[in-house]
């Protein structure tokens, strides 16, 4: 099974799925002399490396290397950060994240839980006395001080490197200041835990106290000689974190930001802006309503700006909510059937765009990412676009089909850009509309091109990709794979070549390869995505026989030989339609797979399903087992490979080894792959190159393919 040096697995690994070396996490100085960003310095190299993009002359120069600045020795990552990038799904080292000043003069970093500052404009980095291990520092607007978390403690110290010292130390085992708790980091999007104030002399400060919730533990049986982690997490029905917000002077003065707590207990989102006072985002736990409050930092009182309700959920998006410069609110509202844009208490957009997220707020407009939405043709399929919204109406930044997101201050933006018929993104930098600049990528070439259809599948019009062997003649019908995400928060039909690869891999392995995006995916409509409520298992599973029946209309597809294969939400769709539905599906490789739906986290769980308490019997049935064993498993019975890290603890290893117990006391044959040291995600090379081949021979196998 050994690969050539140059195979796709091989390189497809190496590069981390030709992301290396890409150019990300674009900051736009507000004077529009320079954009600072991260690129490591080639497509199979790890340590990101801050770069400053001069727009005078566009040259590049490096203001921070990693390796110059550890003096060439390995990383090593406090606990802390390990979480943080478990989190962010970040496999990158080095410099995988920053924070800047107000005017983008100094930026900050951590490495190996050390504190580092760049001086942007002069090009210099070093490194400042700090008590450690340093876990995500920020300076303050004016650049005069940096605070930081080390140890549970918010702590603070001059630019300089003088008088660093502690604003908040836990009182307690459990208590930490200033880092987003497990369900915020994973669930909320929410990875920060402190904001400066515009003045720069105090900040909000998140105190979670994770003592209620319930701890688990995650070894890797691999490794005996090691401790195992003892770790708070929030099962469905089970308690979540306490999370109060306070208001922390540099002078040490302390006032907690009142709300009503009991009824909004999930602070999701916290905005603090020279355009008007704190603003908070707060949500009940049922996910049905919240309040966007405004904060009076120096008593901690707030007030009611807006309130939202809706019967099934609410969700929440990058960017919102946040103040224009004249104070008004910006939102996005699920309104009338669509996901709009509101500014104050008008919506600015209708059911032509489906919005995704703000990406600038100006005097003259907002910035926004968004998709044609229920309204898209076949022409738009899996594409998002950048777009200006005032209240004139709205104007499209962006003009090429593909994926589109921007960066802007002032009068310049830099526009990200992917699209099907190139590889990686490309990324441009225009002032008042016009390119002055490109940013190169380093990022390897992948050495093969997607041969994809973007269609409309079935009845509901189900947004699908259907990928053909490149060297396939046309003549014969070819054994399928589904190899969908399928669910919330993953859409995987997108007009970006990069996206398509590793279905495309498999597809030269023989297969006509199928990802569909049923009803439960974002980028439709908000009716799309909620249809799954209390019957996820069901719509999900629905969509892609849909899909699957309707495409073979089309294509040459043997539908006596259909496989599926998934990861995580993918793992459990695949896992669900060889045991529910085995007269359709034949194989299945079943990775990361949640499949008793009571051992996956609160504030996604209940989302979906409600709390398991209220309605044990929707848990169950959306349940690949329970208690009790398989839950509505059909014959015959199909083969699966089960694939799971050993030391996962977004989706515990438990869930797979519960399944196979459940399979073996059924007597139903399966497999099961243990990734030892592995986590949810599967940066290590050889583990995720293995990965690859590893299916493709089950696949060859289950199905009989020689």
């Amino acid at each position: 099974m050994t690969m050539a040096p140059d195979s796709f697995p091989r390189r497809h690994a190496r590069s981390q799925r030709f992301t290396l070396g890409a150019p990300r996490s674009f900051t736009v100085a507000p004077d529009g002399s320079r954009v600072v960003f991260v690129r490591s310095r080639s497509g199979t190299d790890r340590a990101g490396v801050l770069w400053v993009l001069d727009l005078a002359d566009g040259s590049e120069r490096v203001a921070a290397d990693p390796r110059a600045l550890l003096g060439g020795a390995d990383e090593d990552l406090p606990p802390e950060e390990r979480a943080r990038r478990e989190r962010s799904r970040e496999g990158g080292a080095g410099i995988v994240g920053y924070a800047t000043d107000t005017a983008v003069e100094l930026a900050s970093f951590a490495l190996s839980g050390r504190l580092f500052t760049a001086e942007l404009r002069a090009g210099t980095a070093r490194q400042l006395p700090t008590a450690g291990p340093v876990v995500d520092p920020r300076p303050a607007p004016d650049g005069r001080h940096v605070a930081y978390v080390a140890r549970g403690a918010l702590r603070v110290v001059g630019a300089e490197g003088a008088d660093d010292r502690a604003l908040a130390e836990p009182e307690s085992e459990g208590v930490s200041y200033g880092l987003a708790e497990f369900i915020a980091a994973e669930e909320m999007a929410r990875s920060r835990g402190f904001w400066w104030s515009p003045e720069s002399d105090r900040l909000l400060v998140a105190r979670v106290d994770d003592t209620p919730v319930r701890r688990w533990w995650i070894s890797d049986p691999a490794r005996p000689e090691r401790d195992p982690q003892h770790v708070p997490y929030p099962a469905a029905g089970t308690a979540n974190a306490e999370v109060r917000l306070l208001v922390i002077g540099l002078d040490g003065a302390r006032t907690e930001v009142v709300w009503d707590r009991a009824r909004y207990p999930y602070l999701a989102r916290v905005h603090w802006s020279a355009a008007g006072a704190p603003l908070l985002l707060v949500q009940a736990r049922d996910q049905r309503s919240q309040l966007y409050l405004a904060v009076d930092p120096d008593t901690g009182a707030t007030r009611m700006v807006h309130a939202d309700e809706d019967p099934i959920w609410l969700d929440l998006f990058p960017g919102v909510p946040c103040w224009t410069p004249s104070g008004q609110l910006v939102r996005i509202a699920d309104e009338g059937g669509a996901r709009v844009l509101a500014v104050g208490e008008r919506p600015l957009t209708g059911p032509q765009l489906h919005l995704r997220a703000v990406l600038d707020v100006s005097d003259d407009d907002v910035l926004v990412s968004a998709s044609a939405g229920a309204e898209a043709t076949a022409a738009e399929i899996g594409e998002v676009h950048v777009y200006r919204v005032n209240e004139l109406g709205w104007e499209r930044v962006s003009q090429e089909p593909g994926v589109h997101t921007a960066v802007r201050s002032g009068d310049v933006t830099v526009l990200v850009s992917a699209a099907l018929d190139r590889p990686g993104a490309l990324v441009r930098v225009a002032r008042d509309g016009k390119q002055v600049a490109t940013v190169p990528s380093y990022a390897e070439d992948p050495g093969l091109s997607p041969r994809i259809t973007l269609t409309l599948g079935g009845a509901r019009q189900i947004p699908c990709a259907v990928l053909m062997p490149r060297d396939y003649a046309g003549d014969t019908a070819l054994p399928v794979l589904l190899d969908p995400y399928g669910g919330p928060h993953g859409q995987r039909v997108v007009a970006a070549h990069n996206a398509h690869l590793t279905s495309q891999w498999f597809a030269d392995q023989g297969f006509a390869v199928v990802v569909a995006d049923g009803r439960g995916t974002p980028g439709r409509s908000p009716a799309w995505e909620k249809a799954i409520r209390d019957q996820v298992a069901a719509v999900v599973l629905e969509d892609q026989i849909d899909a699957l029946q309707a495409l073979a209309a089309d294509f040459p597809l043997d539908l006596d030989r259909v496989a599926v294969r998934g990861w995580s939400f993918g793992g459990y769709l695949a896992g669900l339609a060889v045991l529910r539905r085995p007269d359709v599906f034949h194989a299945a490789v079943v990775g990361a797979p949640v499949t008793d739906v009571r051992l996956y986290d609160t504030h996604y769980q209940e989302r979906y399903l409600g709390h398991p308490d209220e309605q044990p019997e929707v848990y169950r049935r959306n349940s690949m087992i329970d208690d009790e064993g398989l839950v509505d498993a059909a014959e015959p019975h199909r083969p699966m490979l089960i694939v799971h890290g050993m030391v996962d603890d977004n989706v515990v290893v438990a869930h797979s080894l519960r399944l196979s117990s459940a399979l073996l006391a059924a007597g139903r044959p399966h497999e099961v792959l243990p990734l030892s040291g592995v986590t949810h995600m599967t940066p290590q090379e050889q583990v995720a190159e293995n990965l690859l081949l590893l299916q493709v021979d089950f696949l060859r196998r289950a199905l009989d393919l020689g």
